[in-house]
């Protein structure tokens, strides 16, 4: 059924109303969700705020409880470890004061070695000195007699010295006064040689100077009436030659010039070299002369110079000998001196050796012997006494005076003898050990004979060992091995069981008699 016209407007109020009550509750419910949201947030941030409270609340009282639990922990382990030191101090006093105790022996006993140390230091230091002064007495003799003698030879080499110093400068006097006059006469030869080579140069000159005036002035002459005629034609020559050798005027006039000055230089070249052949000739003549007179001068010079020489030769042959003397003698203190310095090395390291093996003995000493180094006498008083007055008295033989000098080493004899003594004690200890040992392994052998069986047990007489000749094996293992079988009866020990073991995979069928394993030799590991 349709509806009628008037009823369509309602529809359409109502159908526009609803759009507007749609909206209004979609904001009245977003406003809602906001506002839950809102509280759910505050709630949410007072809880979150509560909670850390709490929390921070929570930790200082753990905190607080932890710190009085820690007070009161601290204050029991204090305790604990109070007591706990109190009985630590109490056993290092008690080992402190043992030690210190032990320390004080140690020390008496070193204050009683240091002193006899010091006694025996002082001995020895006395016997050193003893020696060293008798080897001071012995140098300077030997020193005292070397001077002399060195004197003596000083006082002869002097006087020879002298003399020889004399001879020489008597000769020297003469030589010189003979040098000295041949000088003299030399000098005068030459000075008489020159005047006269100077008056012979001189009127040769002049001779010389005349002649060539002479022939300069006939050869003007003639070259003078030569030097006209030429000049004319040489004027005509040069009139012409001037005209056809006008450019080379210039050049000619230079090397004119050149020419002049060459000439001059030429003659004066040629002046000095005639003035120096001219002193060649005079000088060589000169010395032509003066070689003859020098030659029986060097003559009578080379004889006496090979008579210095002989003579030279002479004394260095002296000194050589002399230096070889001087060598040997210093080689031979050289080689005592390397001796001595070999020996005393050696001594030095005996002696470093000695300390070592003290030491390592120290090492190896025991408390007692620390504390009490040296044993007591064995001796009764009026035997040392009698001992000492031996000691004191002054030896004669050479044997003992040589002992007396190491008296203060009595007591390291006696701590030798000591260590030798006991060094026997323990080697017969040793010994007598090794043959009870011995005696023991014998005796351990006989009683492993006596309880296993072996093949030298067998060879061997044995009274346990009880042998029967009769054959307990089965008839048919006899006739397949062709020979009977002992049978042997071992008594056991006491100690030892006997107890069967298995047999092997080959001798499982068929096992042998009387098989067994003991107890007793795996104990003693016996075969």
């Amino acid at each position: 059924m349709c509806p009628g016209p008037a009823a369509m407007p309602g529809k359409r109020r109502l159908q526009a109303a609803a759009p507007v009550v749609g909206e209004d509750g979609l904001l009245l419910l977003q406003s809602q969700a906001l506002a839950e949201e809102e509280a759910a947030k505050t709630k949410g941030e007072m809880l979150t705020r509560f909670l850390k409270d709490k929390l921070a609340k929570e930790e200082r009282s753990s905190t607080l409880n932890l710190h009085k639990l820690s007070t009161q922990w601290r204050a029991v382990l204090r305790e604990t470890k109070d007591k706990e030191l109190r009985q630590d101090i109490e056993i290092l006093s008690q080992t402190f004061t043992r030690v210190i105790d032990c320390k004080d022996s140690v020390i008496k006993s070193l204050a009683t070695d240091l002193e006899e140390a010091e006694e025996q230091h002082a001995q020895a230091l006395r016997s050193h000195l003893h020696n060293i002064d008798r080897l001071l007495q012995l140098q300077r003799c030997r020193l005292t007699c070397l001077e002399e003698g060195y004197g003596a030879q000083l006082e002869a080499l002097k006087m020879e010295f002298e003399a020889e110093r004399r001879t020489i400068l008597e000769q020297h006097e003469r030589e010189s006064c003979y040098l000295r006059d041949v000088a003299l006469a030399a000098e005068q030869n030459y000075t008489k040689n020159d005047h006269e080579a100077t008056l012979n140069f001189q009127s040769t000159r002049d001779d010389i100077k005349n002649k060539s005036l002479q022939e300069k002035q006939y050869s003007r002459m003639q070259l003078g009436r030569k030097a006209e005629a030429l000049w004319e034609q040489f004027q005509r020559a040069m009139q012409s030659y001037t005209e056809a050798t006008e450019h080379q005027k210039v050049a000619f006039e230079a090397l004119k010039q050149k020419d002049k000055k060459s000439s001059r230089e030429i003659e004066t070249q040629a002046k000095k070299l005639q003035k120096l052949q001219d002193s060649v000739a005079a000088t060589k003549g000169q010395i032509a002369a003066h070689l003859r007179q020098s030659e029986q001068q060097n003559q009578c010079v080379r004889e006496e110079k090979e008579r210095v020489l002989r003579q030279l030769q002479k004394l260095k042959n002296e000194m050589n000998q002399a230096r070889a003397k001087a060598y040997d003698s210093l080689a031979r203190l050289t080689m005592q001196s390397s001796a001595a310095l070999k020996v005393l090395v050696r001594v030095v390291e005996k002696a470093q050796r000695i300390l070592r093996l003290a030491e390592m003995c120290r090492r190896l000493e025991t408390e007692e012997e620390k504390v009490l180094p040296f044993y007591p006498s064995s001796l009764v008083e009026g035997e040392q006494q009698d001992a000492r007055r031996v000691l004191e008295e002054m030896p004669v033989e050479p044997l003992a005076q040589a002992v007396w000098d190491y008296v203060g080493l009595e007591r390291f004899w006696q701590r030798f003898s000591k260590a030798k003594l006991e060094e026997q004690a323990l080697e017969r200890e040793r010994a007598a050990l090794s043959q009870q040992n011995q005696h023991l392994r014998e005796l351990l052998r006989q009683y492993l004979a006596g309880i296993s069986v072996s093949h030298e047990v067998l060879e061997e007489p044995n009274p346990l060992l009880a042998i029967e000749h009769k054959s307990c094996v089965p008839r048919e293992l006899s006739r397949a091995g062709g020979a009977a079988h002992k049978v042997v009866t071992v008594p056991h020990a006491p100690t030892a069981s006997w107890t069967p073991s298995p047999a092997p995979p080959a001798l499982a069928e068929n096992p042998p008699a009387n098989r067994g394993h003991c107890t007793a030799c795996d104990r003693l590991d016996v075969p």
